[in-house]
């Protein structure tokens, strides 16, 4: 089968038959007008040919018809077709069956071994009839110049019906196969540019729920921890109303000083949201959201999403630090909880990241504190470690009597702890005490000073 015929087949069975109809049917209408002129030429070549085999010519015109009509199977059987040709050269028959077959067989898919067998043995075929007839047609007696003038005559008539054809058949198979070539690269990027949408959009909605979790454990301990001091103290303010108005008043004025600090956090933090949100009527491009996304994927493959989350608060959010652990304690013992602060190892500075996480921690857990053990002693440690800081937030059972502070729990605390101690690297363990407290304990690394001291190596 002939390589034309093959790739408009197979184009047709993988693609869509709309936009191959036309291409197919102009090439049927094409191989049935050059059937129909071989045909025509073959019938009237088969005349001379039946006076020359004293046939009838009836018979010399009906073998005519059928060889020149085998033109028309060129793409499905171009090698037959060749062979039809050179089998009818000796009768001077098929003149444009044998260029046009040759030109099919050139530029089919047929390997080119083949191809240039057959087309020496249609040269070699020509060449001799024409050397026969020229000696027929020309007779000479005597030797000299016609020793030559047959063979040059035969090998310019050859060439002239072998190579064009078949060169041309060579230059449409080439590129033929450099434009296959071309739409296959081209299939090819387009699929790799809807590979990398895809996993862009997957990145982008990754990055999405990522910063979803992150406000919403901010919300949680920014909201849990101060609501929870204010109803705490609105409970001991409804409980000494009438008995000490002194100490009412005092707890009042508490409960309002929490309530702005807790409105100024949620401000801080809505004001991080809102400074990212692109102006109106300039939306972000769709190659930025999928570089950031592939950003956000790479950082945290590299345990790196602490910089990364830095970047995007930018260099002026607020947020708590260590040195506002001794005020969140005082907070605490003005609403009546027993807790020790102790602080051990040289103090210094850390990242932003690591020592907010320390603060929600301790947060957090004294939040959980004022929820399940309202009035339970509390002991809080904190340790230096160098390259890292050790939390450690323990507390005893609640005392007897004390009143449950009535406070609504989600169990997203311990979760968000965990998560925030876990995205900078480090451990947490949180558990109940044999005594029947609770301890809660994190270990967060410092990778700043850890790169630090890498690069001064």
């Amino acid at each position: 089968m002939s390589a034309t015929g093959a790739s408009e087949e197979t184009s047709a069975r993988g693609a869509p038959a709309g936009p191959l109809w036309w291409p197919r049917r102009r090439s049927m209408v094409l191989d049935i007008v050059l059937g129909v002129a071989s045909a025509t030429e073959c019938a009237a070549e088969g005349v001379g040919f039946a006076h020359d085999a004293r046939i009838p010519v009836a018979l010399g015109v009906a073998l005519g018809l059928i060889i020149g009509a085998t033109l028309v199977l060129r793409r499905r059987w171009a090698i037959a077709v060749v062979l039809i040709s050179i089998a009818v050269t000796p009768a001077e028959m098929g003149l444009l069956l044998g260029v046009v077959g040759l030109y099919t067989l050139a530029a089919s898919e047929v390997p080119r071994r083949i191809s240039a067998v057959l087309a020496g043995m249609a040269g070699a075929g020509t060449f001799l009839v024409a050397m026969i007839r020229f000696q027929q047609e020309n007779p000479r007696e005597t030797w000299g110049a016609a020793v030559w003038e047959a063979p040059l005559f035969s090998l310019t008539i050859t060439l002239a019906l072998t190579t064009p054809p078949v060169l041309l058949g060579l230059y449409v198979r080439a590129r033929r196969r450099l434009v296959e070539s071309l739409r296959e690269r081209a299939d090819g990027l387009e699929r790799e540019l809807s590979l990398l949408a895809e996993r862009a959009e997957e990145r982008a909605e990754w990055a999405r729920n990522e910063e979803r979790t992150r406000i919403a454990r901010e919300m949680h301990d920014v909201v849990a921890h101060r609501v929870s001091l204010m109803v705490v103290h609105a409970a001991a303010l409804q409980a000494v109303a009438l008995k000490d108005p002194e100490k009412a008043s005092k707890n009042a004025a508490l409960v309002g000083d929490m309530g702005r600090q807790a409105l100024t956090e949620l401000r801080q933090m809505l004001g991080v949201l809102r400074s990212d949100v692109p102006a109106e009527g300039k939306p972000v491009p769709l190659a930025s959201v999928a570089v950031a996304a592939s950003a956000a994927a790479e950082a945290a493959s590299a345990s790196a999403i602490e910089s990364v989350e830095d970047a995007a608060a930018g260099p002026d959010a607020a947020g708590p630090r260590l040195v506002e652990l001794e005020a969140l304690v005082g907070q605490s013992r003005a609403a009546g909880m027993a807790v020790e602060l102790s602080v051990e190892g040289e103090e210094r500075r850390y990242a932003a990241r690591v020592e907010q996480t320390a603060y929600r921690v301790v947060q957090e857990a004294l939040t959980n504190v004022h929820k399940h053990a309202p009035g339970a002693s509390t002991r809080i440690r904190l340790a230096h470690r160098g390259a890292e800081i050790a939390v450690l937030v323990e507390n005893g059972p609640s005392e007897r009597g004390a009143a449950d502070a009535g406070l609504p729990s989600g169990g997203n605390g311990l979760v968000g702890m965990k998560e925030r101690v876990s995205t900078l690297g480090g451990g947490f363990v949180s558990g109940p005490t044999d005594a029947g407290g609770f301890r809660v304990s994190a270990v967060i690394p410092d990778r700043t000073r850890t790169a630090h001291r890498a690069r001064t190596a």
